[in-house]
Protein backbone atom coordinates (compact mmCIF):
# COMPACT_ATOMS: atom_id res chain seq x y z
CA UNK A 1 0.00 0.00 0.00
CA UNK A 2 1.47 3.42 -1.19
CA UNK A 3 2.11 6.12 1.86
CA UNK A 4 -0.40 8.29 0.50
CA UNK A 5 -3.47 5.83 0.69
CA UNK A 6 -2.03 4.50 4.23
CA UNK A 7 -2.98 8.26 5.23
CA UNK A 8 -6.27 8.38 3.45
CA UNK A 9 -7.21 5.03 5.66
CA UNK A 10 -5.85 6.10 8.74
CA UNK A 11 -7.77 9.24 8.22
CA UNK A 12 -10.92 7.62 7.44
CA UNK A 13 -10.93 5.12 10.26
CA UNK A 14 -10.10 8.47 12.81
CA UNK A 15 -13.09 10.15 11.28
CA UNK A 16 -15.27 7.75 11.69
CA UNK A 17 -14.35 6.76 15.39
CA UNK A 18 -14.77 10.29 16.05
CA UNK A 19 -18.33 10.14 14.80
CA UNK A 20 -19.47 6.82 17.05
CA UNK A 21 -22.15 7.74 19.31
CA UNK A 22 -21.35 8.16 22.96
CA UNK A 23 -22.55 5.79 25.22
CA UNK A 24 -24.42 7.64 28.21
CA UNK A 25 -22.32 7.77 31.40
CA UNK A 26 -22.90 7.94 35.06
CA UNK A 27 -26.73 7.14 34.26
CA UNK A 28 -27.79 7.32 37.98
CA UNK A 29 -26.70 11.04 38.17
CA UNK A 30 -29.09 11.98 35.41
CA UNK A 31 -32.50 11.33 37.73
CA UNK A 32 -31.14 14.20 39.08
CA UNK A 33 -30.99 17.08 36.40
CA UNK A 34 -30.07 21.18 37.39
CA UNK A 35 -30.69 23.25 34.61
CA UNK A 36 -28.38 26.53 34.88
CA UNK A 37 -31.12 28.75 33.72
CA UNK A 38 -33.22 27.91 36.44
CA UNK A 39 -30.57 29.17 38.88
CA UNK A 40 -30.70 32.75 36.66
CA UNK A 41 -27.60 31.68 34.10
CA UNK A 42 -28.53 34.36 31.30
CA UNK A 43 -26.62 33.15 27.96
CA UNK A 44 -26.14 36.74 27.16
CA UNK A 45 -22.23 36.34 26.54
CA UNK A 46 -22.14 39.27 29.36
CA UNK A 47 -23.37 38.20 32.52
CA UNK A 48 -21.25 36.79 34.70
CA UNK A 49 -23.29 33.10 35.76
CA UNK A 50 -20.74 32.15 38.24
CA UNK A 51 -22.47 32.08 41.38
CA UNK A 52 -25.72 30.58 39.61
CA UNK A 53 -23.48 27.46 37.79
CA UNK A 54 -22.26 26.85 41.11
CA UNK A 55 -25.25 26.59 43.34
CA UNK A 56 -26.55 24.01 40.42
CA UNK A 57 -23.19 21.91 41.19
CA UNK A 58 -23.61 22.37 44.89
CA UNK A 59 -27.34 21.12 44.75
CA UNK A 60 -26.62 18.56 42.17
CA UNK A 61 -23.52 17.01 44.75
CA UNK A 62 -26.45 16.94 47.54
CA UNK A 63 -27.90 13.65 45.49
CA UNK A 64 -25.71 13.00 42.23
CA UNK A 65 -26.83 14.34 39.42
CA UNK A 66 -26.24 16.34 35.76
CA UNK A 67 -25.81 19.75 35.51
CA UNK A 68 -27.48 21.07 32.36
CA UNK A 69 -25.54 24.31 30.32
CA UNK A 70 -28.18 24.50 27.23
CA UNK A 71 -27.36 26.28 23.95
CA UNK A 72 -25.83 29.77 24.62
CA UNK A 73 -23.19 31.35 25.46
CA UNK A 74 -22.61 31.24 29.14
CA UNK A 75 -20.19 33.90 30.51
CA UNK A 76 -18.43 32.02 33.66
CA UNK A 77 -15.47 32.69 36.29
CA UNK A 78 -14.01 29.49 38.90
CA UNK A 79 -16.42 26.62 39.11
CA UNK A 80 -15.50 23.93 41.81
CA UNK A 81 -17.25 20.61 40.42
CA UNK A 82 -18.18 17.99 42.95
CA UNK A 83 -18.65 14.26 43.67
CA UNK A 84 -21.33 12.73 41.75
CA UNK A 85 -21.92 15.36 39.48
CA UNK A 86 -21.89 15.58 35.82
CA UNK A 87 -21.54 18.70 34.23
CA UNK A 88 -23.03 18.68 30.71
CA UNK A 89 -22.81 20.70 27.79
CA UNK A 90 -25.52 20.07 25.07
CA UNK A 91 -25.23 20.94 21.28
CA UNK A 92 -24.35 24.66 21.00
CA UNK A 93 -23.78 25.28 24.73
CA UNK A 94 -20.68 27.92 25.39
CA UNK A 95 -18.67 28.43 28.53
CA UNK A 96 -16.85 31.51 28.23
CA UNK A 97 -14.42 31.85 30.45
CA UNK A 98 -14.26 35.71 32.26
CA UNK A 99 -11.65 37.44 30.48
CA UNK A 100 -10.81 39.49 33.91
CA UNK A 101 -7.94 37.89 35.50
CA UNK A 102 -8.25 39.06 39.14
CA UNK A 103 -11.58 37.01 38.76
CA UNK A 104 -9.59 33.88 38.99
CA UNK A 105 -7.48 35.07 42.47
CA UNK A 106 -5.22 37.99 42.99
CA UNK A 107 -1.51 35.20 43.49
CA UNK A 108 -1.69 32.07 41.34
CA UNK A 109 -4.23 31.96 38.93
CA UNK A 110 -7.33 28.80 39.65
CA UNK A 111 -8.39 26.79 36.86
CA UNK A 112 -11.50 27.63 35.24
CA UNK A 113 -12.82 24.09 36.08
CA UNK A 114 -11.30 22.26 38.90
CA UNK A 115 -11.95 19.40 41.19
CA UNK A 116 -10.07 18.31 44.71
CA UNK A 117 -10.10 14.99 45.96
CA UNK A 118 -13.80 14.15 44.40
CA UNK A 119 -14.90 10.87 42.66
CA UNK A 120 -17.61 9.95 40.52
CA UNK A 121 -17.31 13.62 38.33
CA UNK A 122 -17.20 14.01 34.65
CA UNK A 123 -18.23 16.89 31.81
CA UNK A 124 -19.84 15.46 28.82
CA UNK A 125 -21.56 16.63 25.94
CA UNK A 126 -21.60 18.30 22.56
CA UNK A 127 -20.93 21.72 23.60
CA UNK A 128 -17.82 23.88 24.30
CA UNK A 129 -15.69 25.35 26.73
CA UNK A 130 -13.78 28.77 25.46
CA UNK A 131 -10.82 30.20 27.86
CA UNK A 132 -10.89 33.00 25.64
CA UNK A 133 -7.11 33.00 26.13
CA UNK A 134 -6.24 35.86 24.03
CA UNK A 135 -8.15 38.72 25.93
CA UNK A 136 -7.33 36.74 29.11
CA UNK A 137 -3.31 36.96 28.75
CA UNK A 138 -4.26 41.05 27.46
CA UNK A 139 -5.83 41.62 30.80
CA UNK A 140 -2.85 39.61 32.84
CA UNK A 141 -0.48 42.06 30.63
CA UNK A 142 -2.74 45.36 31.74
CA UNK A 143 -2.90 44.48 35.63
CA UNK A 144 1.36 43.69 35.25
CA UNK A 145 1.47 46.46 33.54
CA UNK A 146 -0.14 48.41 36.31
CA UNK A 147 1.65 46.65 39.29
CA UNK A 148 -1.25 44.56 40.44
CA UNK A 149 0.04 41.61 39.62
CA UNK A 150 3.81 40.69 40.04
CA UNK A 151 5.64 38.12 37.58
CA UNK A 152 8.94 36.59 37.31
CA UNK A 153 9.77 36.57 33.94
CA UNK A 154 7.66 39.67 32.39
CA UNK A 155 8.49 41.87 30.59
CA UNK A 156 11.56 39.94 29.66
CA UNK A 157 9.36 36.88 28.44
CA UNK A 158 5.92 35.99 28.44
CA UNK A 159 3.63 36.36 31.58
CA UNK A 160 4.44 32.88 33.32
CA UNK A 161 2.28 29.89 34.30
CA UNK A 162 0.95 30.83 37.45
CA UNK A 163 -0.62 33.73 35.82
CA UNK A 164 -2.51 32.36 33.47
CA UNK A 165 -5.59 29.97 34.37
CA UNK A 166 -5.52 26.48 32.81
CA UNK A 167 -8.80 25.12 31.39
CA UNK A 168 -9.57 22.28 33.63
CA UNK A 169 -7.23 20.95 36.84
CA UNK A 170 -8.45 17.78 38.44
CA UNK A 171 -6.25 17.05 41.47
CA UNK A 172 -6.42 13.58 43.67
CA UNK A 173 -9.68 12.50 42.36
CA UNK A 174 -10.99 8.89 41.68
CA UNK A 175 -13.23 8.09 38.17
CA UNK A 176 -13.05 11.13 36.16
CA UNK A 177 -14.96 10.86 32.84
CA UNK A 178 -14.66 13.90 30.05
CA UNK A 179 -16.39 13.10 26.79
CA UNK A 180 -17.03 14.18 24.00
CA UNK A 181 -16.70 18.24 24.48
CA UNK A 182 -14.87 20.66 22.67
CA UNK A 183 -11.90 23.02 24.71
CA UNK A 184 -10.68 25.83 22.96
CA UNK A 185 -8.63 28.79 23.46
CA UNK A 186 -6.72 28.14 26.71
CA UNK A 187 -4.10 30.87 28.18
CA UNK A 188 -1.91 27.84 29.41
CA UNK A 189 -2.03 23.86 29.56
CA UNK A 190 -6.03 23.28 28.32
CA UNK A 191 -6.27 20.38 31.07
CA UNK A 192 -4.24 18.38 33.59
CA UNK A 193 -4.88 15.57 35.60
CA UNK A 194 -2.47 15.59 39.02
CA UNK A 195 -2.66 12.30 41.02
CA UNK A 196 -5.50 10.94 39.29
CA UNK A 197 -6.97 7.66 39.35
CA UNK A 198 -9.48 5.89 37.09
CA UNK A 199 -9.70 8.75 34.32
CA UNK A 200 -11.51 8.55 30.90
CA UNK A 201 -11.02 10.99 28.65
CA UNK A 202 -12.80 10.05 24.94
CA UNK A 203 -13.97 11.83 21.52
CA UNK A 204 -12.67 15.27 22.95
CA UNK A 205 -11.71 18.11 20.67
CA UNK A 206 -9.07 20.78 21.82
CA UNK A 207 -7.98 23.54 19.61
CA UNK A 208 -6.11 26.31 21.49
CA UNK A 209 -3.04 28.48 19.21
CA UNK A 210 -3.87 31.18 20.83
CA UNK A 211 -1.26 31.44 23.66
CA UNK A 212 2.16 29.67 24.44
CA UNK A 213 2.25 26.95 26.87
CA UNK A 214 -1.22 25.36 25.63
CA UNK A 215 -0.72 21.10 26.07
CA UNK A 216 -3.46 19.61 25.17
CA UNK A 217 -4.18 16.98 27.87
CA UNK A 218 -1.25 16.79 30.80
CA UNK A 219 -1.20 13.54 32.78
CA UNK A 220 0.76 13.91 35.74
CA UNK A 221 1.38 11.64 38.06
CA UNK A 222 -2.05 9.61 37.70
CA UNK A 223 -3.04 5.35 36.98
CA UNK A 224 -5.15 3.82 34.89
CA UNK A 225 -5.72 6.41 32.67
CA UNK A 226 -7.35 5.69 28.88
CA UNK A 227 -7.36 8.72 26.10
CA UNK A 228 -8.90 7.39 23.14
CA UNK A 229 -10.37 8.92 19.99
CA UNK A 230 -9.45 12.81 21.06
CA UNK A 231 -8.59 15.51 18.01
CA UNK A 232 -5.90 17.41 19.38
CA UNK A 233 -4.16 20.67 18.07
CA UNK A 234 -2.31 22.77 20.33
CA UNK A 235 0.49 25.06 20.51
CA UNK A 236 2.68 23.14 23.11
CA UNK A 237 2.43 19.19 23.29
CA UNK A 238 -0.46 17.60 22.36
CA UNK A 239 -0.39 15.08 24.74
CA UNK A 240 2.22 14.70 27.57
CA UNK A 241 2.67 12.19 30.10
CA UNK A 242 4.35 14.42 33.44
CA UNK A 243 5.64 13.53 36.75
CA UNK A 244 6.84 16.72 38.22
CA UNK A 245 5.57 17.39 41.60
CA UNK A 246 7.56 16.95 44.84
CA UNK A 247 5.93 13.73 45.82
CA UNK A 248 7.58 10.85 44.68
CA UNK A 249 4.50 9.77 42.90
CA UNK A 250 4.71 7.86 38.90
CA UNK A 251 2.16 7.42 36.17
CA UNK A 252 1.14 4.06 35.63
CA UNK A 253 -1.19 2.06 33.53
CA UNK A 254 -1.89 4.49 30.41
CA UNK A 255 -3.56 3.52 27.31
CA UNK A 256 -3.97 5.90 23.95
CA UNK A 257 -5.24 5.10 21.05
CA UNK A 258 -7.07 6.48 18.26
CA UNK A 259 -6.21 10.10 18.48
CA UNK A 260 -5.32 12.80 15.50
CA UNK A 261 -2.42 15.06 17.01
CA UNK A 262 -0.65 18.29 15.86
CA UNK A 263 1.75 20.66 18.26
CA UNK A 264 3.65 23.30 18.08
CA UNK A 265 6.36 21.44 20.08
CA UNK A 266 6.13 17.26 20.57
CA UNK A 267 2.54 15.23 19.57
CA UNK A 268 3.01 12.31 21.79
CA UNK A 269 5.70 13.04 24.73
CA UNK A 270 6.42 12.07 28.56
CA UNK A 271 8.32 14.22 30.56
CA UNK A 272 10.07 16.82 30.80
CA UNK A 273 8.97 16.99 34.27
CA UNK A 274 10.52 13.90 35.13
CA UNK A 275 10.94 13.58 39.33
CA UNK A 276 8.74 10.06 40.21
CA UNK A 277 8.26 7.97 37.37
CA UNK A 278 6.18 6.29 34.49
CA UNK A 279 5.80 2.77 33.65
CA UNK A 280 2.87 -0.03 31.86
CA UNK A 281 2.29 3.24 28.69
CA UNK A 282 0.25 1.58 26.01
CA UNK A 283 0.05 4.07 22.76
CA UNK A 284 -0.99 3.02 19.37
CA UNK A 285 -3.10 4.25 16.34
CA UNK A 286 -1.97 7.82 15.99
CA UNK A 287 -2.60 10.25 13.31
CA UNK A 288 0.19 13.29 13.56
CA UNK A 289 0.36 16.09 10.98
CA UNK A 290 2.18 19.63 10.76
CA UNK A 291 3.90 19.13 14.35
CA UNK A 292 7.23 21.03 14.79
CA UNK A 293 9.16 18.76 17.06
CA UNK A 294 8.93 15.71 17.39
CA UNK A 295 6.12 12.76 16.86
CA UNK A 296 7.20 10.44 20.20
CA UNK A 297 9.39 11.90 22.47
CA UNK A 298 10.48 9.99 25.76
CA UNK A 299 12.18 12.36 28.27
CA UNK A 300 13.84 11.06 31.82
CA UNK A 301 16.04 13.95 33.10
CA UNK A 302 14.89 14.49 36.58
CA UNK A 303 15.67 11.21 38.36
CA UNK A 304 12.74 9.46 37.20
CA UNK A 305 12.44 5.74 36.06
CA UNK A 306 11.15 5.73 32.61
CA UNK A 307 10.28 1.20 31.79
CA UNK A 308 7.87 -0.96 29.74
CA UNK A 309 6.23 1.61 27.29
CA UNK A 310 4.72 0.05 24.24
CA UNK A 311 4.04 2.30 21.13
CA UNK A 312 3.35 1.01 17.46
CA UNK A 313 1.35 2.48 14.55
CA UNK A 314 2.00 5.92 14.69
CA UNK A 315 1.94 7.37 10.53
CA UNK A 316 3.00 11.64 11.23
CA UNK A 317 2.88 13.88 8.12
CA UNK A 318 4.93 17.27 8.01
CA UNK A 319 6.54 16.36 11.35
CA UNK A 320 10.41 17.50 12.38
CA UNK A 321 11.73 14.73 14.02
CA UNK A 322 10.50 10.99 13.96
CA UNK A 323 12.04 9.57 17.73
CA UNK A 324 13.58 11.08 20.91
CA UNK A 325 14.56 9.08 23.74
CA UNK A 326 16.61 10.77 26.25
CA UNK A 327 18.48 10.12 29.68
CA UNK A 328 19.28 13.31 31.13
CA UNK A 329 20.30 14.54 35.01
CA UNK A 330 18.94 18.26 34.86
CA UNK A 331 18.09 17.49 38.71
CA UNK A 332 20.78 18.70 41.94
CA UNK A 333 20.71 15.12 43.66
CA UNK A 334 22.96 12.36 43.08
CA UNK A 335 19.74 10.26 41.91
CA UNK A 336 19.56 9.10 37.99
CA UNK A 337 17.13 8.61 35.94
CA UNK A 338 16.46 5.58 34.45
CA UNK A 339 15.27 4.19 30.70
CA UNK A 340 14.45 1.12 30.31
CA UNK A 341 12.22 -1.55 28.17
CA UNK A 342 11.01 0.29 25.56
CA UNK A 343 9.33 -0.78 22.03
CA UNK A 344 8.20 1.11 19.14
CA UNK A 345 7.35 0.12 15.92
CA UNK A 346 5.42 0.21 12.71
CA UNK A 347 6.01 3.77 12.60
CA UNK A 348 6.78 6.03 9.62
CA UNK A 349 7.45 9.75 9.96
CA UNK A 350 7.78 12.22 7.17
CA UNK A 351 10.45 15.29 7.85
CA UNK A 352 9.88 18.25 5.50
CA UNK A 353 12.58 20.58 4.69
CA UNK A 354 10.65 23.92 6.13
CA UNK A 355 9.57 24.16 9.45
CA UNK A 356 6.43 22.27 9.90
CA UNK A 357 4.28 24.37 11.73
CA UNK A 358 4.57 27.47 9.81
CA UNK A 359 1.58 29.05 9.42
CA UNK A 360 0.14 28.54 12.67
CA UNK A 361 -1.29 31.38 14.92
CA UNK A 362 1.98 30.14 17.50
CA UNK A 363 4.59 28.87 16.18
CA UNK A 364 7.51 26.89 18.20
CA UNK A 365 10.50 29.25 18.63
CA UNK A 366 13.16 29.12 16.17
CA UNK A 367 16.36 27.68 17.48
CA UNK A 368 19.17 30.39 18.89
CA UNK A 369 22.86 30.16 20.16
CA UNK A 370 23.14 30.20 23.85
CA UNK A 371 23.40 33.63 25.08
CA UNK A 372 26.94 34.70 24.87
CA UNK A 373 27.81 32.13 22.45
CA UNK A 374 28.35 33.02 18.58
CA UNK A 375 28.43 30.91 15.60
CA UNK A 376 32.45 31.00 14.20
CA UNK A 377 32.79 30.23 10.34
CA UNK A 378 34.69 27.13 9.16
CA UNK A 379 35.03 25.62 13.06
CA UNK A 380 33.56 22.52 14.58
CA UNK A 381 31.37 23.70 17.75
CA UNK A 382 29.25 21.80 19.12
CA UNK A 383 27.21 23.76 21.53
CA UNK A 384 22.83 22.90 22.48
CA UNK A 385 21.13 25.40 20.69
CA UNK A 386 18.51 27.34 23.32
CA UNK A 387 14.92 27.17 22.18
CA UNK A 388 13.69 29.60 25.10
CA UNK A 389 10.41 31.83 23.64
CA UNK A 390 12.62 34.72 25.23
CA UNK A 391 12.23 38.54 24.08
CA UNK A 392 16.14 38.38 23.46
CA UNK A 393 16.32 40.41 20.33
CA UNK A 394 20.37 40.07 20.21
CA UNK A 395 20.04 36.11 20.30
CA UNK A 396 21.64 34.90 17.22
CA UNK A 397 19.80 32.24 15.05
CA UNK A 398 21.02 29.00 15.52
CA UNK A 399 20.60 27.81 11.56
CA UNK A 400 21.26 23.71 10.80
CA UNK A 401 21.22 20.88 8.86
CA UNK A 402 18.32 18.62 9.67
CA UNK A 403 18.38 16.31 12.98
CA UNK A 404 17.91 12.63 13.07
CA UNK A 405 16.08 10.78 15.71
CA UNK A 406 18.48 9.98 18.96
CA UNK A 407 18.11 7.55 21.87
CA UNK A 408 20.58 8.64 24.25
CA UNK A 409 22.03 8.34 27.55
CA UNK A 410 24.70 9.53 29.57
CA UNK A 411 28.31 8.09 30.54
CA UNK A 412 28.09 5.69 33.04
CA UNK A 413 23.98 5.51 32.58
CA UNK A 414 22.67 4.10 29.26
CA UNK A 415 19.62 3.65 28.14
CA UNK A 416 18.32 0.19 28.09
CA UNK A 417 16.60 -2.56 25.91
CA UNK A 418 15.22 -0.05 23.21
CA UNK A 419 13.81 -2.36 20.27
CA UNK A 420 13.34 -0.37 17.41
CA UNK A 421 11.25 -2.17 13.96
CA UNK A 422 9.28 -1.47 11.47
CA UNK A 423 9.80 2.15 11.31
CA UNK A 424 10.22 4.78 7.98
CA UNK A 425 11.55 8.07 7.90
CA UNK A 426 11.40 10.49 4.58
CA UNK A 427 13.47 13.37 4.75
CA UNK A 428 13.16 16.15 1.97
CA UNK A 429 16.21 18.39 3.01
CA UNK A 430 18.91 19.10 1.48
CA UNK A 431 22.18 19.53 3.72
CA UNK A 432 24.46 22.81 3.28
CA UNK A 433 28.31 22.53 4.89
CA UNK A 434 28.32 26.46 4.76
CA UNK A 435 25.30 26.21 7.48
CA UNK A 436 27.13 23.84 10.14
CA UNK A 437 29.69 21.19 9.22
CA UNK A 438 30.40 18.82 11.31
CA UNK A 439 32.17 15.64 10.17
CA UNK A 440 32.25 12.15 11.54
CA UNK A 441 35.76 12.55 13.16
CA UNK A 442 34.56 14.79 15.18
CA UNK A 443 31.85 12.50 16.94
CA UNK A 444 33.88 12.55 20.21
CA UNK A 445 33.23 16.32 20.52
CA UNK A 446 29.60 16.01 20.67
CA UNK A 447 28.12 17.62 23.67
CA UNK A 448 26.25 15.62 26.08
CA UNK A 449 24.29 18.30 27.69
CA UNK A 450 23.39 16.48 30.45
CA UNK A 451 21.47 20.02 32.16
CA UNK A 452 19.85 21.01 29.21
CA UNK A 453 16.28 20.88 28.38
CA UNK A 454 15.35 17.64 26.38
CA UNK A 455 14.79 18.10 22.79
CA UNK A 456 15.55 16.66 19.60
CA UNK A 457 17.77 19.53 18.64
CA UNK A 458 19.76 19.89 21.82
CA UNK A 459 23.35 18.39 20.56
CA UNK A 460 23.23 20.88 17.90
CA UNK A 461 25.03 19.99 14.41
CA UNK A 462 25.52 16.11 14.14
CA UNK A 463 27.56 14.26 12.02
CA UNK A 464 24.37 11.80 10.81
CA UNK A 465 21.52 12.52 9.30
CA UNK A 466 19.09 9.74 10.36
CA UNK A 467 19.98 8.19 13.50
CA UNK A 468 21.92 8.71 16.49
CA UNK A 469 22.76 6.22 19.59
CA UNK A 470 25.12 7.14 22.50
CA UNK A 471 25.24 5.59 25.88
CA UNK A 472 22.71 2.99 24.84
CA UNK A 473 22.71 -1.10 26.34
CA UNK A 474 20.35 -3.70 24.48
CA UNK A 475 19.43 -1.74 20.76
CA UNK A 476 17.50 -3.76 18.69
CA UNK A 477 17.01 -2.08 15.13
CA UNK A 478 15.34 -4.26 12.89
CA UNK A 479 13.46 -3.61 9.91
CA UNK A 480 14.55 0.41 9.53
CA UNK A 481 14.62 2.47 6.71
CA UNK A 482 15.58 5.90 6.12
CA UNK A 483 14.90 7.73 2.74
CA UNK A 484 16.85 10.90 1.82
CA UNK A 485 15.02 12.57 -0.64
CA UNK A 486 17.13 15.68 -0.86
CA UNK A 487 21.11 14.87 -0.19
CA UNK A 488 23.20 15.22 3.06
CA UNK A 489 27.20 15.07 3.27
CA UNK A 490 26.97 13.02 6.29
CA UNK A 491 26.36 9.46 6.98
CA UNK A 492 23.31 7.94 8.18
CA UNK A 493 23.41 6.47 11.40
CA UNK A 494 25.94 6.87 13.99
CA UNK A 495 26.39 4.32 17.10
CA UNK A 496 28.62 5.65 20.02
CA UNK A 497 29.42 3.52 23.02
CA UNK A 498 26.38 1.13 22.38
CA UNK A 499 26.92 -2.38 24.33
CA UNK A 500 24.84 -5.41 23.34
CA UNK A 501 22.96 -4.37 19.75
CA UNK A 502 21.12 -6.31 17.51
CA UNK A 503 20.95 -4.54 13.96
CA UNK A 504 18.86 -6.45 11.40
CA UNK A 505 17.73 -4.53 7.98
CA UNK A 506 18.80 -1.22 8.65
CA UNK A 507 18.61 0.40 5.18
CA UNK A 508 18.96 4.26 3.45
CA UNK A 509 18.21 5.55 0.19
CA UNK A 510 19.22 8.45 -1.11
CA UNK A 511 22.46 10.65 -1.74
CA UNK A 512 24.76 10.33 1.47
CA UNK A 513 28.05 9.40 2.90
CA UNK A 514 29.14 5.87 2.80
CA UNK A 515 29.12 3.99 4.51
CA UNK A 516 25.02 4.09 5.82
CA UNK A 517 26.23 2.85 10.00
CA UNK A 518 29.25 3.90 11.54
CA UNK A 519 29.78 2.01 14.96
CA UNK A 520 32.68 3.79 17.41
CA UNK A 521 33.57 2.91 20.92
Amino acid sequence: MRIDQLNKKIKHVLVFAMCCTIPAVLAAQQRNTFNITAYGAKPDSSTNNTAAIQQAIDDAAKKGGRVVVPAGNFVTGVLQLKSDVELHLEKNAVLLATTSRLDYGTASAAALIAATAQHHIAITGEGTIDGRGKAVVQNVIELLSGRQLTDRQWPVKIPEERNRPKLLLFTECTNVTIKGIHLINGASWIQEYRRCNHVVIDHVTVLSNEYWNNDGIDINNCKNVRITHCDINASDDAICLKSETEIKDYCENIFIAHCRLRSSANAFKIGTGSHGGFRKIKVKHLYIYDTYRSAVALESVDGAFLENVDIKKIFATNTGNAIFIRLGHRNNDSAYSTVNNIRIQKLYVQVPAGKPDAGYPMEGPLLKYPPGIKPVTGSVQSVSPWNNSGKDTAAIIYRHNVFPSSVTGLPGHAVQNIGIKKVQVDYASVSDTAMQYFPMNAAAQITEAEKAYPEFSMFGELPVWGLFIRHADGIQLKKIKFVMNGNDYRNAVLLNDVQHQQIKQVTAEGKFLQPTIVEKN
